[in-house]
């Protein structure tokens, strides 16, 4: 992959990732939004229950990885399909030994970290807001002469796709700065997942 779309597909496949996974969840957070979803959100998308991050959470995540990778690559490819109630119980037994009530949980948490992470500038590591990385990517794709026309037309496609659904605003702006302070770490874990 192009080194230069690369963030912006780590931030969306991590999205999407936690997404799928919080079907196996049983308390299924995501599906019940307590709120309508905005005009630009597909009424199938789930809303985002945006929460105020602790430290102690990122904490979670960053030292859950290794082991949630381990448990989550043994499941096979339809586990998300159809949830198990093994599969959650693993998963659940997983989060818990980091902090969290449950997997369901663990996804928000997750959640909440990729909708700030969409917003860095990757060079300067400074948040900057989704819409304008999008728009810092979509003009290297432009000027990078290496890339061959399909994969040029490809990712502008895809970055132009991404900046017609715009990110959530970011209600808890403390967010900002806790994720600031982990974010080597937090896009060594995101870039892990591609």
């Amino acid at each position: 992959m192009h080194p230069i779309i690369r963030p912006v597909v780590a931030a969306l496949s991590v999205g999407c990732l936690t997404v799928s996974l919080s079907a196996v969840s049983p308390t299924g957070a995501f599906a019940q939004a307590k709120q309508e979803a905005p005009a630009a959100q597909p009424a199938d998308m789930p809303q985002l229950k945006q929460i105020a991050l602790t430290e102690k959470q990122v904490e979670g995540v960053l030292a859950s990885q290794k082991e949630l990778d381990a448990a989550t690559e043994k499941l096979p490819d339809n586990a998300m399909d159809k949830p198990d109630p093994k599969v959650t119980a693993q998963l659940d037994a997983v989060v818990k030994k980091y902090g969290f009530a449950d997997y369901a949980e663990y996804n928000v948490v997750v959640e909440n970290i990729s909708l700030v992470m969409g917003g860095f500038d990757p060079q300067t590591k400074k948040y900057i807001g989704n819409d304008a990385v999008l728009k810092q990517q979509i003009a290297a794709v432009e000027a990078d002469k290496k890339m061959s026309a399909k994969e040029k037309k490809d990712a502008l496609a895809d970055l132009n796709e991404a900046l017609k659904a715009p990110a959530p605003a970011i209600e808890n702006k403390g967010n900002i700065d806790l994720v600031a302070k982990y974010y080597d770490k937090l896009a060594a874990v995101m870039s892990e997942d591609e």
